[in-house]
């Protein structure tokens, strides 16, 4: 079983800056795939960025160049650092840890919007 937290939206003006963080539970939190998923009301669930437990990246084409997805094996977080925001970004942010099954995090608000 692994619990996951997020933690770091808001509100943000167009341009701006947000980092979000997840904390995961567990004691083998450096052997799963990590990532960050996204969903507009109504809208299905995308995916954001990935990161394996070897740290190989891979990005949504809308956010590349502007987000950068890391890990701390050590701390058994994940952060997601989104830059260049824009209101079309706007969406509720839900972390996942791919173990024996796929888990997922309650999720955090990011809104951009001036």
């Amino acid at each position: 079983q692994v619990q996951l937290v997020e933690s770091g939206g808001g509100l943000v003006q167009p341009g701006g800056s947000l980092r979000l963080s997840c904390a995961a539970s567990g004691s083998r939190f450096s052997v799963y795939a990590m990532g960050w998923y996204r969903q507009l009301r109504g809208k299905q669930r995308e995916l954001v960025a990935r990161i394996t437990s070897g740290g190989t990246t891979n990005y949504a084409d809308s956010v590349k160049g502007r987000f950068t997805i890391s890990r701390d094996n050590a701390k058994n977080t994940v952060d997601l650092q989104m830059n260049s925001l824009k209101p079309e970004d706007t969406a509720d942010y839900y972390c996942n840890a791919r173990a024996d099954r796929d888990y997922w995090g309650k999720g955090t608000l990011v809104t951009v919007s001036s």
